[in-house]
């Protein structure tokens, strides 16, 4: 909670010692966590010493947790001071035609949480982030730029390969929950989506599959690309209106899956969707998508 949320009422602080003995830590442990990395009390009181606030206790039991989650003193430092405290309500603005945008400091305080190796704390922003903004909204401007940093590394730095796995499976889950089975749809037949390489999972087709449930648009999923062959049947027994394919990364792309899919007299919509495909020459009648934005946008105005 920020002073303002405070303002109108006086809460009781503690001294050093207290802390000390309720976080079961030396009080000179507190004392260097408060010169090094910041976390000390933020309030000021009319005595000789110090005293510690309610947020500034939650801070350092978040950092305590931290720690005994297997992250550095400094990265559990940086997530306490980046965290939001549950008692803060909202992470975006409402823009004039009511959409919530929500801003970057969403994304670093789920980097944070994540590198702390605090999946409960990883799961909440993302559930909060979608249910706010949406699943566009959230993977646009928390989940993307988080998951591109873990592939490039922080600051320059590759590492963080242990939380970059727990934020990927957190975002699975988030957006497997994100995706509700709609009550009408509105087209008779699927869209079919996939990726490459065979046997990866991919985040962004889970993405796409939440944002067009949203818009009650029926979807079959292989989140796990099956052979060439496998996909071909799937296509031949759910006569899919459109089939998308995603590569996220250049030498992923594959046009031979096009040609195999595209066989046979299927009036089906063909799709090349994501960076991977920049550059490649597409089969003839295989259109293609950018971002999420324009895959959601597309794939409904076709159907």
């Amino acid at each position: 909670m920020n002073g303002a949320g405070r303002a109108g009422r006086t809460e009781a602080t503690l001294p050093v010692a207290v802390v000390a003995r309720r976080l079961g830590i030396a009080p000179s442990t507190l004392r260097t966590w408060d010169r090094r990395y910041g976390l000390g009390p933020t309030g000021h009181t009319g005595g000789k010493h110090r005293r510690y606030g309610p947020e500034d206790v939650d801070r350092l039991e978040l950092m305590q947790r931290a720690l005994l989650a297997g992250a550095s003193t400094a990265e559990a430092a940086r997530y306490a001071l980046e965290a939001v405290l549950p008692v803060q309500q909202g992470s975006g603005e409402r823009v004039a035609s009511g959409e919530v945008v929500l801003d970057r400091s969403v994304a670093r305080r789920l980097r944070a949480a994540a590198l702390a190796m605090d999946g409960p704390a990883v799961q909440r922003t993302l559930a909060e982030s979608i249910a706010e903004a949406g699943v566009l909204e959230a993977w646009e401007n928390v989940i993307e730029p988080v998951a591109t940093a873990f592939e490039s590394g922080w600051d320059g730095e590759q590492e963080g390969a242990d939380a970059g796995y727990l934020f990927a499976e957190c975002v699975l889950a988030a957006l497997v929950r994100a995706t509700p089975v709609p009550a009408a749809i509105r087209n008779q037949r699927p869209v079919l989506i996939t990726g490459l390489p065979a046997g990866r999972v991919n985040l962004p087709l889970y993405a796409l599959t939440a944002c067009l449930a949203e818009r009650r648009i029926s979807t079959r999923l292989f989140g796990t690309t099956p052979p060439r062959e496998v996909l071909a049947a799937a296509v031949r027994h759910t006569a899919p209106a459109a089939v998308v394919l995603h590569a996220g990364e250049a030498g992923q792309a594959d046009t031979a899956v096009f040609v195999r899919l595209s066989r046979g007299r299927l009036r089906t919509r063909l799709f090349a969707w994501g960076a991977g495909w920049a550059g490649v020459p597409l089969p003839p009648k295989v259109e293609p998508l950018t971002d999420l934005l324009s895959a959601a946008e597309s794939l409904e105005y076709v159907l």
